[in-house]
């Protein structure tokens, strides 16, 4: 079995020893132009090129759990598409979410103002009942992400495509359902794929029908927000503020209004990153498997783009 690593701006020697000791019967190489022909890929943003040189690959692993920049490529429509199903993410973005939701529930940010100030303060505890927080896209991460917060008390909506069960959470599924589920909601955290139909999903129409004083936390993607939007409804005063870690350009530029503005937290897409020992473990054993004539989970629908 040949396999090439094919990654953009991450070095791949690491991944390469890695996967050739987890994997010692497979040949691994880093991808340079004109390699030889390859079975599978394990890839992050790889060029064109990479594609269209490579006609017999049967499987490209994507080591990060969003798959929309890949699918922009034009893809052999017999190349099947798999993302990790978790590999160490969904406890990262846990701990993220729950950290941003606690932090803006407890005022800590005005907690650290006022010491900052020198000034003892104290504010009057808020009640769980007035912060339900809606889970967008219930996915591995998100269904994850929701059961967490249940640990903390907090009453906790779900929103995806396809319908979905989850004990003690209240589910929403399809186009109809979400004016509900945002009307429900006065913390949102968005964890939806982005597709076609989620890009700028996140716009005045939709955040207008959150909860008075709500706070939006984005961990998915940039280009799920119109950023706009989000900064009238915050000046307006309809919402409360927002943690965002993803943007729809990164490096966040210097001198974008987020960088300075009171009531958003930024962080640099640092919600849940990739941990290479448990991405390999996975995909190793996902080859294995395919090699057995197996199925695999994570496999991309490529029309529905995730």
């Amino acid at each position: 079995m040949n396999i090439l690593i094919c990654f953009d701006k991450l070095p791949p020697e690491p991944w390469v020893q890695g996967l050739a000791h987890a994997f010692p019967g497979a040949t691994v190489a880093a991808w340079t132009p004109g390699a030889p022909q390859a079975d599978h890929a394990i890839v992050w943003a790889p060029p064109q090129q990479f594609i269209d040189e490579q006609p017999g690959l049967q499987t490209l692993f994507n080591i990060g759990a969003g798959v929309d920049a890949l699918l922009q490529l034009k893809l052999p429509a017999s190349l099947k598409v798999v993302r990790l199903d978790d590999a160490g993410m969904s406890v990262q973005m846990a701990e993220f979410v729950c950290h941003a939701v606690i932090r803006h529930f407890r005022e800590l940010d005005g907690y650290d103002a006022d010491t900052q100030a020198g000034k003892w303060s104290y504010r009057k505890p808020r009640s769980r009942a007035d912060f339900a927080v809606g889970v967008m896209g219930l996915g591995v991460l998100g269904e994850r992400v929701a059961k967490a917060l249940q640990v903390f008390d907090f009453c906790v909506n779900g929103y995806s495509r396809s319908p979905k069960n989850l004990p003690g959470i209240r589910c929403f599924s399809g186009a109809q359902a979400l004016p509900e589920f945002l009307a429900a909601t006065r913390v949102l955290v968005n964890l939806m794929p982005l597709t076609p139909e989620t890009d700028s999903i996140l716009n005045h129409a939709t955040l207008s029908q959150l909860q008075k004083g709500g706070y939006v936390i984005n961990v998915a993607r940039g280009k799920h927000l119109v950023e706009e939007d989000l900064l009238a409804l915050i000046d307006s005063g309809h919402l409360a503020g927002a943690a965002l870690d993803v943007f729809r350009t990164e490096p966040l530029p210097a001198g974008h209004v987020f960088w300075q503005h009171p009531k958003i937290t930024v962080t640099p897409h640092t919600s849940a990153r990739t941990l290479r020992e448990e991405s390999i473990a996975q995909i190793v054993g996902k080859m294995q498997a395919l090699q057995r004539g197996e199925p695999i989970r994570g496999v991309v629908d490529h029309q529905r783009g995730y």
